[in-house]
């Protein structure tokens, strides 16, 4: 018997360093962003896990062109 919900199933979580790495900035940044509430997380342990989607969101609503 399965628990886990269904949305769930399909959810690709992020290590800090694999976040850092994909937007090119420090790990810190990442933990920055998330205590500010900026990137969302789920706490597992002592680390933190990021959602992969959540990360594409942030990169889309923060691109913007220049000119």
């Amino acid at each position: 018997m399965n628990t886990t919900p269904d949305g769930l199933r399909e959810v690709r979580f992020l290590t800090v360093a694999e976040v850092a790495a994909v937007m090119r900035v420090s790990k810190m940044t990442v933990y920055r962003m998330v205590h500010s509430g900026e990137l969302p997380a789920v706490r597992v342990g002592r680390s933190f896990r990021v959602p992969e989607k959540a990360v594409q969101d942030y990169l889309k609503s923060a691109f913007f062109e220049a000119g």
